[in-house]
C-alpha cells in the first residue's frame, strides 16, 4: 500500500458517500411517482461510482460473459459493495433479494422499496421466499432478473462458505434458468477499510444452468461453477497468494 493510493482512496470513498444523498435527492421527484425513476436514480449512482473509480483510484470495472436479458435467476458471488453496483448496472431489469435492515437506510431504502426489491429477515428467509413467490405468481412484480447471493453474505476472496438452500428453492419453484456470477471485486474493494487497490475488478456471468435439476445437484453445480471461476479471477489479480490462508 502506498501513501498516494491511500489519499486517493479516502477522497474517492468520501465523494462516493456524499454523492449518494445528492443523486438520491436529484432523482427523488421522479422516483416518488415512478418505478422507472427509482431505477434510473440507482443506475445513475452505480455509474457514477464506477466512473469515478476509474480515474480517482485507477480501478477499472469489467463485466464479462453473456448478461441475461430474459427472466432468470442470477446467483452471484458477493465480496464487496462494488460487485452489487456492477451487477445492478449490467442487468436490464434486476430485482435483488437483500437483508431487511437496508429497508431503513436513508435514500437507498426508499428507492429499493419503490423498485419492489425483496427484503429478507435474518432467520426468516423461508417466509420471505414464500411471500416473494406468491407475489411473482400474482403478477405483482415486473419481469426481470432476480438476484440472490447464495452464500447469504459477503465473503473475502479465497474464502469458502456454504451455499444455502434458498437459492435452490427459488430455482426449483420459479422454473427459470440460473446464471451463476463470479467476481474478484473484494480484492480491490474489501469489506472493511478505506483502502482501494488499483486494478481491474471483474464480475463474470457464467453459462446458465438450465431449469430441471434436483436441489442437491443444482447446489453442487452452482458452487462448482462460481467458486472455480472466482478462484480463476483471483489468480488474474496477481495477489492470490495474499488470500491463501483464508
Amino acid at each position: 500500500m502506498n501513501l498516494l493510493q491511500w489519499v486517493r482512496s479516502i477522497l474517492f470513498s468520501t465523494q462516493a458517500t456524499i454523492m449518494l444523498p445528492v443523486i438520491g435527492l436529484l432523482y427523488a421527484p421522479w422516483a416518488m411517482v415512478s418505478k422507472r425513476g427509482a431505477y434510473a436514480g440507482c443506475r445513475a449512482y452505480a455509474r457514477w461510482v464506477i466512473w469515478t473509480a476509474k480515474w480517482m483510484i485507477n480501478l477499472r470495472c469489467e463485466v464479462r460473459g453473456t448478461v441475461p436479458t430474459i427472466e432468470a435467476l442470477v446467483a452471484a458471488k458477493h465480496q464487496s459493495f462494488l460487485d452489487i453496483l456492477m451487477i445492478y448496472n449490467a442487468l436490464p431489469a434486476s430485482k435483488f433479494i437483500m437483508k431487511s435492515q437496508l429497508r431503513y437506510a436513508p435514500f437507498l431504502g426508499q428507492y429499493v422499496t419503490k423498485m419492489q426489491f425483496v427484503f429478507v429477515d435474518r432467520g426468516k428467509r423461508g417466509a420471505a421466499i414464500t411471500k416473494m413467490l406468491a407475489d411473482v405468481k400474482a403478477g405483482l412484480r415486473d419481469p426481470g432478473q432476480l438476484v440472490i447471493y447464495p452464500q447469504g453474505t459477503r465473503s473475502a476472496p479465497g474464502t469458502k462458505m456454504p451455499y444455502k438452500v434458498g437459492t435452490a428453492v427459488l430455482y426449483e419453484q420459479l422454473g427459470q434458468p440460473c446464471y451463476p456470477v463470479a467476481t474478484n471485486a473484494g480484492v480491490f474493494w474489501p469489506r472493511r477499510g478505506l483502502y482501494r487497490r488499483p486494478g481491474v475488478a471483474v464480475v463474470e456471468f457464467l453459462e446458465p444452468i438450465a431449469s430441471g435439476l434436483g436441489r442437491n445437484e443444482f447446489v453442487a453445480e452452482l458452487e462448482k461453477r462460481i467458486e472455480t471461476a472466482s478462484d480463476a479471477l483471483l489468480e488474474e489479480t496477481g495477489v492470490a497468494h495474499q488470500y491463501s490462508n483464508n
